[in-house]
């Protein structure tokens, strides 16, 4: 069970939305708190939620990693995204469980590693989530197929020298070309931080960004997500 050092209820009612936020490399879940707050803020009736990953950093760092760096290659990268993946399916699951919230009214956003295993996860296990939020990240692999009911949302700094913005761009043209939802927001400037910037962009998309998937339920191409409603996210 991954520990919650950041759970933001409502001040009052129960929660509509859930917002799941996976921190980056050597830090923890109180690193998103930035993020978690002007979120909380947005949206005063989501649930946020910010866990811990489960690994403690290589080396005796400070905080904590969702896989390990050291010695990391391209050639056992999606190796270890892959080992790190199983624990956020039934966490996702069983906060939706026990908060009332169905996938639909859900997004998982995550900076860094946390954006890659977002990313990841919906990757497989589409429509767990109704929206992505990856700031810095990319995919480990260009996708073989589109989520059908999840929007993703790319963002990076477009001095990004840790995952160079070109990983969202290529996303981006990806999931384009196989008809997914996907937006993408470049801050000139920043480098690979959750920026105040970023963090702006992220609450227009959730604010102004009609799925494609609610334009098609709408049209009759593709059926709603179940348990979906107007005020999902």
């Amino acid at each position: 069970m991954l520990q919650i050092p950041i759970e933001w209820l409502p001040d009052s009612g129960a929660p509509e939305q859930l917002i799941v936020l996976l921190h980056g490399w050597c830090a923890d879940g109180r690193d998103m708190a930035p993020l978690a707050q002007a979120l909380r803020l947005a949206f005063p009736q989501a649930a946020v939620i910010a866990p811990d990953a489960p690994q403690v950093t290589d080396g005796g760092r400070r905080g904590r990693q969702w896989y390990p760096v050291d010695g990391l290659t391209p050639q056992n990268w999606a190796e270890r995204v892959a080992a790190a993946l199983p624990p956020i399916e039934p966490f996702l699951r069983q906060q939706q469980q026990r908060l009332g919230v169905g996938p639909a009214a859900t997004a998982l956003g995550g900076f860094s590693q946390g954006a890659i295993l977002s990313l990841e996860t919906v990757g497989l296990h589409d429509g767990i989530a109704g929206r992505v939020l990856a700031f810095g990240g990319c995919y480990v692999k260009p996708p073989e197929a589109a989520p059908r009911h999840t929007t993703v949302h790319l963002f990076h700094g477009s001095d990004d020298r840790v995952i160079p913005a070109d990983g969202s761009r290529n996303a981006l043209a990806r999931l384009a070309d196989l008809q997914g939802d996907a937006t993408i927001d470049i801050a000139e400037g920043i480098g690979h931080q959750l920026h105040p910037v970023l963090i702006d962009c992220a609450l227009r998309r959730l604010r102004t960004h009609i799925p494609l998937r609610t334009w098609q339920a709408a049209l009759g191409a593709v059926p709603p997500l179940p348990g979906a409603r107007a005020d999902d996210l």
